[in-house]
């Protein structure tokens, strides 16, 4: 009740703008948001060998349908997975809004039972709260349950990293973000749109972090975030048993139609060495990656100290050093 009424009063609350500001956010109000659609390429009947040679090089997004996915597709219902699931705790995102923005942070961490979360997840409306997505990796917590899927066996057992319930409540939609592993995302049941947008349009994403500050993809406040307009934009509708393949630093933002589960499987497809060993959860970005930030955030620190006129200039000097030094013309 608290928490609907302080966001009751900020929603009410106004600032003053002056004319200057009020038409210009009205001009871009005014202009209609048409993204460029792609959509994702569809594959049927894939094997180990077609996807290694084929699909995998191209480094993008792919709809994997009519693979064997094992018993999970016929017997995950509500009752079987509160059955087979119990009453074990399982750590949950908790979001009064159907769009959940991780760089806000509107939503707490709770514990439920799993059999009761799977059941309040389902709802369309929920009496308390709303329920969200997340829970922890299904080969230790939930034999029971990993036993009736089957992974596509795409990389080998070594790449392993993780798998991942996705079990989401109607209208959730998860904010814009990029992984540093490529994975799989298995709709098991229901129905999931996702939106993914390029590497290379980083820059036309306002990132903090991993994560895109523009929350409302289909909507965007286009006087906030006017390059938002010039991403592609690559958008898929994943059906009961179809398979996405993610690509690492794919942008990928999801919405669930209805309810549904899923599960998500990370494999690190660099060698180990890459990667952060203290990274639990998979989303840290690779260590050369983080140290080169650490330099730059000193070399920006430097620039600091000399005249503004001066700094601009050393600024885009060192800007287009990156482009040629370190972009790369193999990738659209």
């Amino acid at each position: 009740m608290e928490m609907q009424q302080a966001n009751g009063e900020s929603h009410g609350s106004h600032s003053r703008e002056t004319g200057d500001g009020m038409a210009q956010r009205e001009r871009w109000g005014a202009m209609a948001f048409h993204p460029t659609r792609i959509p994702v390429p569809r594959f049927s009947g894939v094997d180990k060998q077609r996807f290694l040679h084929e699909l995998y090089p191209l480094r993008k997004p792919a709809v994997l349908t009519d693979l064997d996915l094992g018993a999970c597709k016929t017997q995950w219902s509500l009752d079987y997975m509160s059955r087979r699931g119990g009453e074990r705790q399982v750590k949950i995102h908790v979001s009064e809004l159907p769009q959940m923005d991780f760089i806000q942070k509107n939503f707490l961490y709770r514990s439920l039972p799993f059999n009761v979360f799977v059941q309040r997840a389902a709802e369309n409306k929920h009496r308390d709260f709303f329920i969200s997505e997340d829970i922890a990796d299904i080969a230790t917590q939930f034999p029971e349950l990993a036993a009736d899927i089957q992974i596509p066996e795409f990389f080998q057992k070594d790449q392993f990293f993780s798998s991942v319930f996705r079990i989401s409540s109607p209208g959730l939609q998860l904010w814009t973000h990029y992984d540093v592993m490529d994975n799989l995302l298995i709709q098991v049941t229901g129905k999931k749109r996702v939106v993914l947008y390029s590497p290379r349009d980083a820059p036309y994403l306002y990132l903090s972090g991993d994560k895109s500050e523009v929350l409302d993809v289909d909507k965007p406040d286009l006087a906030k975030y006017p390059l938002f307009s010039q991403a592609r934009r690559y958008e898929c509708t994943l059906h009961a048993g179809d398979v996405l393949f993610i690509p690492a630093l794919w942008f990928h933002n999801t919405v669930a139609e209805e309810f549904g589960v899923g599960v998500n499987v990370f494999w690190k497809h660099l060698t180990p060495e890459f990667y952060d060993r203290t990274d639990t959860y998979g989303n840290k970005d690779l260590t050369a990656a983080s140290r080169a930030t650490q330099i730059l955030d000193r070399a920006l620190k430097t620039l600091d100290e000399l005249p503004e006129e001066y700094k601009d200039f050393y600024a885009r000097k060192m800007v287009l050093r990156v482009q040629a030094k370190a972009y790369s013309a193999n990738y659209e």
